[in-house]
This record gives C-alpha cells, sequence and structure tokens, in this order.
C-alpha cells in the first residue's frame, strides 16, 4: 500500500475518534502524530520507499524535518503570549471599566446592550473567545437584572459576537493564525492585502449585521442605564497588548513572511506581563504559575498532532488530488465553488471542531482555487469566514457558546437546543452573508 494511503486511512481515523470523543482529542492526535513518526523511521528503513520521508538522509534529518518544518513553533509562541497577555489584561478589569463607560455615554438600555456587545467582539479579536465571555458575563447578568431584562439574547449575543470577531486578525483565534501560516500572511495582511480590503474588514460587515440584529432585541428598552463603575487594578496589561499590536505590525512591514520575529515577541511581552505580575502586583510563584497553568495548552498539544498528521498527508499529494475533484465538482464554476466551501465549512463548523478542519481544508481551497486560475484568496477566505462564523450556528458549535449556556443555566435561565437556534441560525446567516457578500464584491 503506498503511504499516502496510509496516511489517510491514519489521519480518517483520526478524525472520527475526535469527533465521537471531543474530551480525549489531545490523545488521538498526539497518537496519530507519534504514528507519523514511526512511518517516518519505516520509510528510512526501505520498508516503504517512493515518499518525501524517505527522501530525507537518516533519523536526525527526519526529526528536524517533521519537528521544525511540519509543526508552526513560530503560530504557537503568538498563541502562548496573546494568552498570557489576554489573562492579565482581564485580571486588570479594564474591559469592565470600558463596559462601564459605555453604558454611561448611552442614551438608552437597549443601545447600552448592543455597545457592550460591539464591545465583547473588538475584545475577543485580541483575547481568547471563552475569557472575553467570562469577563462580560457578570456585566452582562448585573444589567439585565438591574433593568429587568431577559438575559439570555445578551448572554448568547456575547458568546456569538466573541466567536465572530476572533477571526478578525493574526492573534484572534487559532484558525486565523493558522490560516497565516499557511498562507505566509503577515499581521497587516488581515487588513490590506495586494491593494484589497482583507478578511479584517469583511469580518466588520458581520458585525455591523450582527449589531443591527441584536438591537432589534433590546429596542424596546428606552430606560436610561447606570451603573456603578468599576476600579482599574493596573493600565500595565493594556500597554502590554498595545505594544503587542503595533509590535506585530512593524514586523509585517519589515518581513514578507511571519518569522520567528512575531513569536519571539508576544512570547516576550507575555514573559514581562509575567515578571510585572509577580513583582508589581505582589503575586506570589504559587499564584504565577497558577495563570500559566490555567491557559489553554490542551489546544496547544492539539495544534502539535494536527500539525504533523496533516503536514504529512499534503507532502503526500492527498490534499492536491481532492481539490483536483472538486474543480471537476464544481464544473470550473467559480462562484459555485465559493459557494460550496462556504456552505460546508459552515455545516461542519457548527457540529465540530474547526481547527482540524480548517488546516486540512485551507491546502484544498487554495489549490482548487489555482486549478481553476483565480486568486486563491476568495476560496480561503470563504473557507476561513465559513469554518469561524459557522461555530456561532449550535450551542456545541463552539466553546463560547458551551460556556454562555452553562452560566445561563446556573442563573436559572436554562436554555434549549431549538431555543439557542431560533437566535443563532439567523445570526449566523445574516452575519455569514454579509462578510461573504464584500468578500465576493471585492476579491472575485
Amino acid at each position: 500500500m503506498e503511504i499516502k494511503w496510509i496516511i489517510l486511512s491514519l489521519a480518517l481515523v483520526m478524525y472520527l475518534l475526535v469527533i465521537i470523543f471531543q474530551e480525549k482529542k489531545v490523545w488521538m492526535t498526539s497518537v496519530a502524530a507519534l504514528a507519523v513518526v514511526v512511518l517516518g523511521f519505516l520509510c528510512q528503513g526501505g520498508a516503504i520507499g517512493g515518499n518525501v520521508f524517505s527522501q530525507l538522509a537518516g533519523p536526525a534529518e527526519l526529526f528536524q524535518h517533521i519537528f521544525l518544518e511540519l509543526i508552526n513553533w513560530n503560530i504557537l509562541m503568538i498563541y502562548v503570549g496573546s494568552m498570557i497577555i489576554a489573562a492579565l489584561f482581564i485580571y486588570s478589569r479594564v474591559p469592565a471599566r470600558i463596559a462601564d463607560a459605555l453604558v454611561t455615554i448611552s442614551p438608552s438600555t437597549g443601545i447600552a446592550v448592543v455597545l457592550i456587545l460591539a464591545m465583547t467582539g473588538i475584545i475577543s479579536i485580541f483575547v481568547e473567545n471563552v475569557a472575553t465571555v467570562l469577563v462580560m458575563a457578570p456585566i452582562a447578568l448585573a444589567l439585565s437584572r438591574k433593568l429587568k431584562l431577559n438575559p439570555v439574547p445578551f448572554m448568547i449575543g456575547l458568546a456569538l459576537m466573541s466567536n465572530l470577531e476572533g477571526t478578525a486578525t493574526l492573534v484572534g483565534d487559532p484558525p486565523s493564525m493558522i490560516f497565516a501560516s499557511y498562507a505566509h500572511y503577515t499581521f497587516n495582511d488581515f487588513f490590506v492585502s495586494q491593494g484589497k480590503i482583507s478578511i479584517f474588514f469583511f469580518i466588520q460587515a458581520g458585525l455591523l449585521v450582527g449589531c443591527i440584529f441584536f438591537y432589534c432585541f433590546f429596542s424596546k428598552a428606552k430606560e436610561k442605564a447606570t451603573v456603578d463603575k468599576e476600579d482599574v487594578i493596573s493600565y500595565v496589561p493594556l500597554w502590554l497588548l498595545l505594544i503587542m499590536i503595533a509590535g506585530l505590525a512593524v514586523i509585517s512591514f519589515l518581513s514578507s513572511e511571519l518569522g520567528y520575529s512575531s513569536g519571539c515577541l508576544v512570547l516576550g511581552l507575555g514573559m514581562i506581563g509575567l515578571v510585572w505580575y509577580h513583582l508589581n502586583q505582589k503575586k506570589t510563584y504559587s499564584e504565577v504559575w497558577q495563570l500559566v497553568k490555567e491557559l489553554d495548552w490542551e489546544t496547544i498539544a492539539f495544534l502539535i498532532g494536527i500539525f504533523v498528521v496533516v503536514g504529512a498527508i499534503s507532502e503526500t499529494g492527498l490534499l492536491g488530488d481532492f481539490a483536483l475533484w472538486l474543480a471537476h465538482v464544481t464544473g470550473g464554476s467559480k462562484f459555485l465553488g465559493f459557494l460550496l466551501i462556504l456552505l460546508f465549512s459552515i455545516l461542519i463548523s457548527g457540529f465540530v471542531d474547526n481547527v482540524p478542519y480548517i488546516i486540512v481544508m485551507l491546502p484544498v481551497a487554495g489549490n482548487l482555487a489555482q486549478a481553476m486560475g483565480i486568486q486563491k484568496e476568495l476560496f480561503m477566505f470563504a473557507l476561513l469566514i465559513g469554518s469561524c462564523l459557522g461555530g456561532n450556528l449550535t450551542p456545541f458549535g463552539a466553546s463560547a457558546n458551551v460556556v454562555a449556556m452553562g452560566i445561563l443555566k446556573k442563573e436559572g435561565h436554562p436554555i434549549t437546543f431549538p431555543g439557542f437556534l431560533k437566535i443563532s441560525a439567523p445570526f449566523t446567516v445574516l452575519t455569514t452573508a454579509a462578510a461573504a457578500a464584500l468578500l465576493w464584491a471585492i476579491w472575485a
């Protein structure tokens, strides 16, 4: 049997087990990655020949290829560093202070709620989605109780808006980082690429439609809202966040590709933040370790396994074969290919983790575009929009949705699957349609 069919079978089994045993997904991807390493040794020993692994000189070169080329350590450093900065930003209470200011300047409760939801989305550009929901939830619940509002649309809105805006920049969410890695996109390329507006602005079109959608829920709340102002602990984490954004922008101007400089910058700022947390905030080593331990290390381990397996799939040529098959199915129609990728991504991401899906499909979308002789961004942006915004479709399509459901249940407002879908389905359709329409108008 050819190596590509062995690796394909391995990947299919891995994905099936990840879907069935979500809580064990790290184990599934780790075992699959280990199997790829073993296959590499077998190829080197001559048991399986005629592939990229058998062309490597020896075990040392094999390990170098797998651990330094297939695994994108730059993306992983950016993710870890940004998680640390985000955790400190939440600790600083700056987001709560901003929310208080928005409520104070708003002429009515309805507008205040929409502004808080929009702010939730903006924070989620730089802060992990679940963390954003957790820091904004107390504000939403307190405002709902005080003004006798239904907290269900408010809480669901927090989750949906955080998922929406996480796609907008390189540091927002793992799928965006994965896209940047594959497409060689810098931080600035998310705003303007090849002289055209890029993914950030397509997501803002969705945000605008989402704000209008939620205003319909709260437009009848005309009363002027008032809140007690939150005390800010420190503005240092905010400065670290701003330096991270500015630094990534400068590095984007200096380099056409994401080098290790981006990862070193973000991780370095995260380390500075931890030192500040220990020395300036008088936190013990145990408290610093607790903050680090609570970061999303599971996603890091998950990504490492996925990078290895999907990297092996790509090197066998399977993704190119799949792209040619899709080109045949679509009959060379650019619009049909665009629509197929968008709708398929929404449906898949509404039920399964979008990280492994987008890692597999990015090369497919890019190769499909090349096979049709069009710009690959059209299909890759459609994939990113569909897979990220599609997570809003169901209560378990994204971790932020699950957290929001849990908070509502704890507060005595349990919501059913159809109840969640009543809000999430039209929101997903409208926001995705707005983003996709602008994408088509600019890049088609």
